[in-house]
């Protein structure tokens, strides 16, 4: 879906937090994800809509993919099932960013055509992780090399290679 991207911050072993919390606050990148954020359509799941703080939420439109009952909260939409989810954006050209957790990045890369990751070059103790891709269906751009508080790490961008994407069709 050329609409549907993805943004995270993962280690060397894919890790993406640890009791519902993330494992690195690096402040540049949460400034790039705020920047890449902003005005859209973020994807995620009910766990990570849960442990965002409410200003992470504004000036975008929060969509929540949960199996579980939610409380209607303004404007914040609910999908129950991944289908219903991928209409809603297949229908649109509107532009949409998953943004966790591993459920739903799971769940969703398959359609996902751009990812944004910020991979630290170290790894961490964590009870959730990205889903394993292979590289060889992305081409890969390096948007930057960065050290920060001391943490070392790399911005990649990938985008999926035309004969490996995945066409959703209801």
């Amino acid at each position: 879906m050329k609409n549907l991207s993805l943004i995270a911050a993962i280690g060397e072993g894919g890790e993406l937090g640890y009791n519902n919390n993330l494992i690195w606050k690096i402040r540049e990148d949460l400034q790039f994800y705020k920047e890449m954020t902003m005005g859209k359509n973020i994807i995620m799941g009910r766990k990570t809509l849960e442990s965002m703080p409410l200003q992470a939420l504004e000036g975008r439109h929060p969509i929540v993919l949960t199996s579980k009952p939610l409380e209607t909260c303004t404007n914040l939409e609910v999908f129950h099932d991944l289908d219903s989810l991928l209409d809603y954006v297949n229908d649109t050209n509107k532009e949409f960013m998953v943004v966790g957790g591993a459920n739903v990045y799971e769940e969703l890369l398959p359609y996902v055509q751009v990812m944004y990751l910020t991979e630290i070059k170290r790894e961490a103790y964590a009870d959730t992780f990205f889903p394993y891709f292979n590289e060889d269906d992305w081409n890969i751009t390096e948007i930057g090399d960065f050290l920060d508080n001391d943490i070392p790490y790399i911005r990649n961008k990938y985008v999926r290679k035309r004969s490996k994407m995945v066409k959703w069709e209801s």
